[in-house]
């Protein structure tokens, strides 16, 4: 599972540096006196955080092979947290009304040279999927911390049952079958509890089958 979110990452940090190249603004000026020129804004330009989110979902990726329980759990929220950013990034494009001028600004045009400006969505959808892969990857992670958690308590809960079992308190078999029923084993008031009085199983009287003996 944590192997699948590695992956995922990787992927989605890929699509980040991919988008980052492509084109996402162009915008056209003249100033009256030659021909008109286009600028064109790639992802990087346009978006400078994306590099540098690439990169960390890369460190996010890394981390998984080092880092367990909590921490993996932080790295995961981490990751969400981006995620909603690159969300943000590849929406703000479909949905800006007007590129014109955050594009004329980035490109170094006067606004009144402006005679044209266009969008390209295709690096903003390349975002949006990489956001959706690296959030999968992050509910991986997580789901992958909780695994680990609840196997790390079996073993604990394994071992104390082996304990017990060499003191001569109650036998493993019992204690599984205590702890699938509900119940604390370890609780010595419990109707599965030892004997307080001799510190060993309560066994029931077998009934012998005949009377008057």
């Amino acid at each position: 599972m944590i192997r699948i979110a590695q992956l995922l990452l990787i992927v989605s940090a890929l699509g980040l540096w991919v988008a980052s190249r492509l084109p996402w603004v162009s915008v056209g000026s003249s100033d009256g006196l030659g021909q008109p020129t286009t600028a064109v804004l790639n992802g990087a330009a346009w978006s400078s955080a994306l590099l540098p989110l690439a990169v960390l979902l890369l460190a996010a990726a890394l981390a998984g092979l080092a880092v367990r329980g909590w921490v993996l759990r932080l790295v995961a929220v981490l990751v969400a947290m981006v995620c909603l950013l690159l969300g943000y990034l590849g929406v703000s494009l479909m949905v800006m009304p007007d590129i014109a001028p955050r594009a004329a600004e980035l490109a170094g045009v006067p606004v009144m040279n402006l005679v044209a400006s266009e969008r390209y969505i295709a690096g903003a959808v390349l975002t949006l999927v990489a956001a959706v892969g690296a959030l999968v990857g992050a509910a991986l992670m997580m789901r992958a911390a909780a695994t680990e958690s609840r196997q790390a308590t079996k073993y604990v809960a394994a071992a104390v049952l082996r304990e017990a079992g060499s003191d001569g308190v109650m036998s493993e078999r019992r204690m599984w079958d205590a702890l699938d029923e509900g119940l604390d084993p370890t609780d010595r008031e419990s109707g599965t509890s030892v004997s307080e009085e001799s510190g060993t199983p309560a066994t029931p009287v077998a009934d012998s089958g005949t009377e008057g003996r």
